[in-house]
């Protein structure tokens, strides 16, 4: 299927690894020119050269997104080199484990801007941009919203928000013919993820336990499937799907547990 998004500018957030980078390298597989927006510059070129060898377009913006200031710097390098923005995916974050035990006030909100304040800034900068390209904007959110997990609560929270934030920016944007959707995360293996798994006692076993209880076909979602929802929901095929949260997550959230 031919998505059309060939020659759109994408911003993509933390674009350069995990989930990002496999975001970035399906949407540049599918001719649009990715803007990878990240903290750093070797990663974002890592990505870039991926991309290139393999016949995309990719354009690094370094930028450090818990800095207000550093999120209207990433819109407006973007807008300097393209003109437009057709589309955002708010990516970037980090389940840092910042609980309600363990946490603090600093650390509670440092974590709300490393998860949650750049999502708002990002679009509200690009918002001129994306209302002349009647544009689409995706956000990729986590299960810890909707389950829980414990020693979470400012991911958590983040993500709750980043829900929010979606659907009232569907009814927002709708003079607009701005789309605005959520796609929701599981358990997916990304360099990240496996680094967490490591700093466990029990590293196999614990794994092997997380991933007995994905519903479908027992293994966790790659970044390619994630991708590919979020690509989809950029393009016009999904020209009348607005305010959705979309799990992608092999049925890890909302089917019965006793399939697994």
């Amino acid at each position: 299927m031919n998505l059309n998004l060939n020659d759109k500018i994408i911003l993509v957030t933390g674009g350069a690894k995990g989930i990002g980078e496999g975001i970035s390298t399906v949407l540049a597989a599918e001719g649009a020119v990715v803007v990878i927006v990240g903290r750093n510059a070797e990663d974002n070129q890592r990505t870039i050269d991926t991309i290139t060898k393999a016949g995309g377009r990719a354009f690094s913006v370094v930028a450090e997104l818990t800095k207000p200031e550093e999120c209207k710097k990433a819109v407006e390098q973007t807008l300097a080199e393209f003109g437009r923005i057709d589309g955002v995916v708010n990516n970037a974050g980090v389940n840092d484990g910042v609980g309600l035990e363990s946490g603090s006030y600093e650390k509670f909100m440092e974590s709300l801007h490393r998860n949650l304040v750049h999502y708002y800034l990002i679009v509200h900068h690009a918002l001129p941009a994306l209302k002349e390209s009647k544009g689409a904007i995706v956000n990729i959110g986590s299960k810890t919203a909707e389950t829980g997990q414990g020693n979470t609560s400012a991911y958590a929270a983040s993500n709750g928000g980043r829900n929010a934030l979606t659907r009232e920016w569907a009814v927002e944007l709708l003079p607009y013919s701005i789309r605005v959707n959520a796609v929701i995360v599981a358990e997916s293996w990304t360099p990240l993820y496996e680094r967490w798994i490591q700093t466990l006692p029990n590293p196999e076993e614990t794994l092997a336990s997380i991933v007995s209880k994905i519903p479908l076909e027992k293994r966790m979602t790659t970044t390619e499937e994630i991708a590919n929802m979020v690509a989809f929901l950029l393009s016009d095929k999904s020209s009348h799907t607005t305010g959705q949260l979309i799990h992608v997550d092999g049925g890890y959230t909302h089917l019965d547990r006793a399939l697994t």
